[in-house]
């Protein structure tokens, strides 16, 4: 489950650097059954949405996303309770 690796990396890299608060930290959850593994990073900026861009060709950051997108069979964030988000991210077992 290399692919499982990569999308931990990306999402608690993502938590650490766009989803940080003084003080708070983030949280990731593992969740497995015989049929999917679902990742879940949770933190405290709920108003700030992570988004799929587009990078330049230059740009060094900000294809963290598109890997996800690329690796998962489904993604998606969750709102709530306040100031929480999550994005999470699944891998169906084969």
């Amino acid at each position: 489950m290399e692919a499982a690796g990569q999308i931990i990396a990306e999402l608690a890299s993502n938590a650490a650097v766009y989803g940080r608060v003084p003080a708070r930290d983030f949280r990731v959850t593992l969740t497995a059954s015989v049929e999917v593994l679902r990742i879940e990073v949770m933190d405290t900026r709920g108003d700030r949405l992570p988004e799929v861009r587009e990078p330049d060709g230059e740009d060094e950051t900000g294809r963290g996303l598109q890997i996800v997108a690329a690796l998962a069979d489904r993604w998606g964030v969750e709102l709530g309770p306040e100031p929480l988000k999550t994005v999470w991210a699944e891998l169906d077992v084969p």
